[in-house]
């Protein structure tokens, strides 16, 4: 039984980047799931504690999110979407703290590896790593730290009542994380579907990879993505993932019919719509980011 509003289970806590990213997909009328791993996410799907799972998949520095290839082909459920988010990294504190009062830093790692350039140039800053952005920003509300700062995105700001005393501290001002939508198999929209996520295996023989790929080309489907994973407990067998976009679904059918003469244990993990990476472009100016209106009306309640 659905709830009037979609229930989205995300990695994490409120003000997330993965509840920036439902925020994107699905709108802000939504109730978040807050789950400690992404495996909790997961059981949240199938236990029918969520709707949805918002789940990360890759990020332009850090590169592939690699455990969660493996989520996606145990459990089943179908990607029905992706976002394309950019990721932009603030310094926050409790206000009132300024920035020569600071001896630590807490992020998640990943976001403190997206700041080395800036911390570089104060060495003086103990970094303390975290399991999540959001997470470090509450706590130092909690907490009331007076010597501590998270780095993390303006809605953790908006929602825990942080001052931003630095903003856009990331390395690359271009940098995008892709998280993909999952569902439930009665939830799968009826949509034109361009975009695909495929798992297979090929036998370990000269050019058995390049003849699915040649298939690929033949067929003129643009490959997006390709990433190899071993087959646990099973010598120089891999799982491939690829990511495959197409303009006519004829050539996409034509081509799974071909290459599933070449490959074992074949998976379409998800037709969905692919999303624009280009259409994300990153703000002139860190002022006009957009908050939610939901943390805009807590700030002010507040």
């Amino acid at each position: 039984m659905k709830t009037e509003k979609p229930r989205v289970a995300i990695q994490g806590i409120r003000a997330s980047f993965h509840e920036e990213a439902a925020f994107q997909y699905f709108g802000e009328d939504i109730e978040t799931i807050e789950c400690n791993s992404f495996k909790q996410t997961f059981e949240a799907l199938k236990n029918k504690k969520a709707d949805y799972v918002v789940m990360a998949i890759e990020n332009s520095i850090a590169g592939s999110i690699l455990p969660n290839y493996s989520l996606l082909l145990s459990y089943g459920f179908p990607v029905i979407g992706e976002v394309y988010l950019p990721i932009q990294l603030h310094l926050m504190a409790l206000p009132g703290v300024k920035f020569e009062d600071i001896k630590y830093v807490t992020s998640h790692p990943i976001a403190i590896r997206q700041c080395v350039d800036f911390f570089d140039e104060y060495p003086q800053l103990n970094i303390v790593e975290s399991n999540d952005t959001a997470a470090c920003a509450k706590r130092i509300r909690d907490e009331q730290l007076t010597d501590t700062v998270a780095i993390a995105n303006s809605l953790a700001a908006r929602l825990y009542g942080l001052d931003v005393l630095e903003r856009r501290i990331e390395s690359n001002k271009k940098n995008f994380t892709r998280f993909l939508i999952l569902a439930h198999h009665e939830n799968v929209p009826k949509k034109n579907h361009n975009k695909a996520s495929l798992c297979f295996q090929v036998s370990n023989t000269v050019g058995a990879l390049a003849k699915v790929l040649n298939i690929f080309a033949e067929q003129e489907l643009n490959m997006s993505k390709i990433q190899s994973m071993p087959v646990l407990g099973k010598r120089n067998e891999y799982n491939f993932y690829v990511d495959v976009e197409w303009n006519d679904t004829k050539q996409y059918d034509t081509a799974i019919r071909q290459i599933l003469k070449y490959t074992q244990n074949f998976n379409i993990l998800g037709e969905y719509e692919r999303h624009d990476e280009e259409g994300n472009s990153l703000p002139k100016d860190a002022a006009t980011e957009r908050v939610p209106r939901k943390y805009i009306k807590m700030k002010k309640m507040s």
